[in-house]
């Protein structure tokens, strides 16, 4: 695939998340919309970026657990919660907005597989 048949996306364009919260440590889950695009989740919606996209909020570790059979994965993040909901100041101490922040990394897709995707016209 040429890197003109590919298109920059926010996650949100291809998989939704939801998000779940053990004291202070934070589950994300992330499917694909389409089975089709598992694999590039795979490859590029990694703990590594993941963690990177956290890391402002310090999460002392970040693991990813695949479901291929669900075309998704789940993120365990842990003391991100700031100590929990008991413990927090934040006006989120569940952190279920955490999937929005994941759902805001972007990702390389092929353009086809974009609900809704227009190509540029041709000059």
């Amino acid at each position: 695939m040429s890197p003109a048949d590919t298109v920059r996306v926010r996650l949100h364009r291809v998989a939704h998340s939801r998000a779940g919260d053990k004291g202070n440590h934070s589950n994300l889950s992330l499917f694909a919309y389409d089975p089709a695009l598992y694999e590039v989740l795979v490859e590029q919606v990694t703990q590594d970026r993941v963690a990177v996209l956290f890391a402002e909020r310090r999460p002392s570790r970040v693991r990813r657990f695949l479901l291929p059979r669900l075309h998704g994965m789940n993120f365990v993040i842990e003391d991100v919660l700031d100590g929990g909901v008991n413990e927090s100041l934040n006006l989120d101490m569940h952190g279920k907005t955490l999937s929005f922040l994941l759902l805001g990394l972007e990702i390389e897709v092929p353009a086809h597989r974009i609900p809704g995707f227009l190509p540029p016209p041709k000059a």
